[in-house]
């Protein structure tokens, strides 16, 4: 054995495992999560998610265009806001995984600039075994993405199928 590998593996053998995200029985009906850290959003990062996902919208990456219909500077995409606080909320609400079932009723609530940094919060709305597949269950969440001055600027409910942990005891 060559002594990179045997360093990879005296790494791998120390190393320990550290349990990340929630199974449905830590899901409470009521329950809210500050999501941590937030995010600036970055006018170059909104250029590259606009060109990337062609959302060929002259707000979104012209500012001469933006100025001339009453805006201040470009307008973030908001496809972006709404990923980056969905993205937010991965950690402390479905982290493990499991299938993402849809968002529902998203409202862009106002228009957000480079340079904005925007904040995430969720609260758990629905908490069910599945009918049709009883070692889950399925949860539901309203998130909200704030901007620095606590405005929300976009909301949003969604769901995910969660394992229960007594299944992954059987």
């Amino acid at each position: 054995m060559n002594r990179e590998r045997a360093v990879t593996q005296h790494i791998r053998q120390r190393a320990k495992l550290w349990p990340k995200g929630r199974l449905f029985e830590d899901f409470e009906v009521g329950k809210t999560f500050a999501h941590h850290w937030g995010r600036t959003i970055t006018e170059s990062e909104t250029l590259l998610f606009t060109t990337l996902t062609l959302s060929y919208n002259p707000l979104y990456f012209n500012r001469a265009f933006a100025n001339a219909h009453g805006h201040p500077d470009i307008v973030v995409n908001p496809q972006l806001i709404f990923n980056t606080v969905l993205g937010l909320s991965v950690e402390d609400c479905s982290e493990i995984g499991g299938p993402f079932l849809g968002v529902y009723g998203l409202k862009y609530h106002r228009q957000v600039y480079p340079g904005v940094t925007i904040t995430a919060s969720s609260k758990t709305t629905e908490a069910r075994i599945s009918s049709s597949n009883p070692a889950n269950g399925i949860v539901t969440w309203e998130s909200e993405g704030l901007d620095e001055n606590g405005e929300v600027v976009v909301s949003f409910r969604r769901s995910n199928l969660i394992r229960l942990r007594a299944a992954g005891e059987a």
